[in-house]
């Protein structure tokens, strides 16, 4: 069998080779934060450019070993092409079909379709697999000048009647080769690359420029666009739009707290199989998906997403792009990689388009830009980052005065210390009164509404907007919960991957409960308001304006204060409870310590002892409260001395208490110490013995943090003990 040898594309034999002789890439050292890309496994930093080789080498072997398999030994070479089809429009373009086929054992071959200008070229590349959307930018591409290559790469559980067997011939190309063990989307990504081997040949029917390479993807097709651009440095340029995890989104940052995907999501054979198991503990992973970055630099790659994308969350695509960022600023190429964020969600044009034409367009600027052609310039793609929290610069701005609390004060005060001080006048937000029906749309509130349920838009607090989901029916006053939701930056307080049968409030709903549910601040669809909270409020903190606001949702149960686009049944005013998960859970808990009107409290996950600092590398520790999530940066000031917090949990806790109180902390959870959260439980019932027995309830399955249909079933069993 004839082969040639292209750069990154025979990796079985030397990824192996590589984990055999480095073996502490088989060990795993958990750790919450991003494995930095400039760090080898043992811990050696990358300190200069000649460096880098051979880290990029360990973070290819291990994307091959977790991720996507391992390729080919030897790229088989091309035995022979023909063109199988042919037809030139009016504007003189050229339009064929290709068939190839590789010299291997059963000389397996695939179709591609070239679209060629008119013209003699040579023309820039832009490779796309041709699922009905993504021939749109095929279109775009060929009115500027592009040759566009339709590969063989549409999704296995997609279907495209003019392009036949492109969805499935991956399967047959993936048995010539028994040694490797690739996937679908690394088979695909490969197939894109014998395209080019192709169009770079001297048999191929139209003259390429070798350097003006690029790939695109959507969504799972962006995943795709990546890989093919992470293992063929002839690619020059990589946009990739929305392609979530494993793509733009690292694991650590999305999953089950976030209601984002988590490795047990990804469909059929995309990647390893072996990465499932990985769900819940993510942390173990030595590598993530930021890996892509340091196999793409610094070569030209765009992420184009969307701040309420639902197969993304902006703070996991930034905190992936940012540690990208210092592999590109290393090789001197940090303008060669971008964020491009767009208003919405995942897709922006009217059916079937899903990309309207205005992005597609801005797409094209970008891979014009970096194949230097075109008008676009540099200041068209500037850095716009929204989670960019500088602790420093907010420590900095703080007073003296502000900096110490007494440590004797009363526990309520202490607490409101953290919290920060409230803005007076808080400015009013520019938007309709209540929720749009576009709005729920975007977010899909609507998405999982069982038979009964229903739906009604409310208003509450300084211009909370949310819904109230009740069954219709109910003779009796309802009683009700204020759902507080995980760090779900893109989705707020809905549930987009793990949707076992039917939402949280939806479920709680049809167990009769009317449930307020709304995007806490800097989450959803008020993304924006934690972007520059700091600018506006810089002696409060964002969780305490989480919890103004769940006092404020109180107030609309108990008070009524606020309004409603619509009737809604009427409300059990001594039976409100506070329902959180995650972050929410943190909210749920300040707010029951200091609201007397609350009739109890459930906290799913979302906290482990603020002074025992012993395992933050692996769970965050204070450093995702004061630095990463910006939620209490007063925290930041006892960073390494942890012990001298003016307050634990476990007294926060027995301010809930005298009143019901509900606390679930899984045993695996990746985010907390569960021996710590064990001696927090057991100081909270010697402080208050008789209130704990009769009212603290906690439990601790053998269980990953995660809020599905068991733990919505556990709170729904708490609170009929509670009658």
């Amino acid at each position: 069998m004839n082969t040639i040898r292209l750069p990154l594309l025979g990796l079985a034999t030397a990824a192996c080779f590589f984990l055999q002789t480095n073996p502490a890439l088989c060990e795993s050292k958990a750790r919450a934060a991003l494995p930095p890309l400039l760090e080898f496994v043992d811990g050696r930093k990358v300190d200069s450019i000649a460096a880098w080789p051979e880290r990029r080498e360990e973070i290819r072997a291990l994307m091959v070993e977790h991720f996507v398999g391992s390729y080919p030994e030897q790229t088989p070479a091309i035995l022979s092409a023909e063109v199988t089809a042919s037809k030139t429009h009016e504007d003189g373009s050229v339009r064929r079909r290709i068939r190839v086929v590789l010299d291997t054992p059963r000389r397996v071959a695939f179709e591609m379709a070239l679209w060629a200008p008119s013209g003699a070229g040579p023309f820039p590349l832009l490779l796309t697999a041709p699922r009905f959307y993504q021939r749109y930018w095929a279109e775009d591409g060929l009115e500027r000048g592009y040759a566009v290559c339709l590969f063989p790469g549409v999704d296995s559980h997609h279907r495209e009647a003019d392009y036949a067997g492109y969805d499935s011939v991956w399967q047959t190309v993936r048995r010539e080769f028994p040694g490797a063990t690739w996937t679908e989307i690394s088979t695909k990504a490969w197939l894109a690359s014998r395209c080019i081997d192709y169009l770079l040949g001297d048999s191929s029917v139209a003259r390429i420029s070798p350097g003006q390479i690029a790939i695109i993807g959507f969504s799972r097709y962006g995943k795709q666009a990546m890989i093919a651009g992470a293992f063929d440095e002839r690619i020059t340029c990589v946009v990739a739009r929305s392609p979530g995890s494993p793509g733009s989104s690292p694991y650590r940052l999305t999953s089950r707290n976030t209601y984002a995907e988590a490795p047990s999501d990804f469909p059929s054979e995309w990647f390893l199989p072996s990465l499932r198991n990985f769900t819940g503990r993510e942390n173990d992973l030595p590598i993530d998906a930021h890996g892509w970055y340091a196999l793409i630099a610094p070569r030209a790659c765009l992420i184009h997403t969307a701040q309420n994308d639902g197969s993304e969350p902006t703070f996991a695509v930034e905190k992936g792009y940012i540690e990208g960022r210092s592999v590109y600023r290393l090789l001197g190429a940090e303008q060669n990689l971008r964020i491009d964020y767009r208003p919405g969600g995942h897709s922006s044009g009217p059916p079937p388009e899903q990309v309207c034409r205005e992005d597609r367009q801005r797409n094209l600027d970008w891979i014009d830009l970096s194949l230097g052609r075109g008008l676009a310039k540099r200041s068209d793609f500037p850095e716009e980052l929204i989670h960019d929290f500088d602790w420093h610069a907010w420590d900095a701005n703080q007073k003296p005065g502000d900096k110490t609390i007494d440590p004797e004060a009363p526990v309520r005060q202490r607490i409101l210390w953290s919290l920060g001080q409230a803005t007076e006048n808080l400015a009013k937000q520019e938007q309709p009164e209540f929720l749009t029906a576009a709005e729920s749309e975007l977010m899909t509130h609507d998405r999982w509404t069982p038979k009964g349920v229903r739906r009604v838009p409310i208003r509450f607090g300084q211009g909370v907007r949310g819904n109230l989901f009740f069954k219709e029916g109910q003779a009796e006053k309802m009683p009700v919960v204020i759902l507080l939701h995980p760090l779900s930056y893109h989705s707020g307080y809905n549930e987009g991957y793990g949707v076992q049968g039917t939402t949280v409030y939806h479920r709680m709903a049809e167990n009769g409960f009317a449930v307020i549910a709304y995007d806490q601040c800097g989450f959803g669809l008020r993304l924006l308001e934690g972007s520059d909270f700091y600018d506006w409020h810089p002696r409060w903190s964002r969780l305490g304006r989480m919890v103004m606001d769940a006092r404020d949702a109180v107030s609309f149960a108990v008070e009524g204060e606020g309004a409603t686009s619509g009737v809604i049944p009427e409300l059990n005013r001594d039976r409100v409870i506070l329902l959180g998960y995650s972050t929410g859970a943190l909210t749920a808990m300040y707010t029951g310590a200091l609201d007397d009107r609350v009739a109890g409290v459930a906290c799913f996950s979302g906290w482990t002892p603020l002074r025992d600092a012993t395992k933050a590398t692996v769970t965050g520790g204070n450093r995702r409260l004061w630095d990463l999530h910006a939620l209490q940066p007063k925290l930041g000031w006892f960073d390494g001395r942890e012990g001298d917090i003016p307050f634990d949990y476990h007294d926060v806790l027995g301010q809930v208490l005298p009143n019901p109180c509900l606390i679930v902390t899984p045993k695996r959870d990746r985010f907390a110490d569960h021996s710590a959260i064990t001696e927090a439980i057991k100081q909270l019932r010697l402080a208050k013995l008789k209130q704990a027995e009769a009212a603290l309830t906690w439990q601790s399955p053998d269980d990953i943090n995660r809020f599905q249909a068991d733990q919505h079933q556990q709170f729904i069993n708490w609170t009929k003990s509670l009658r």
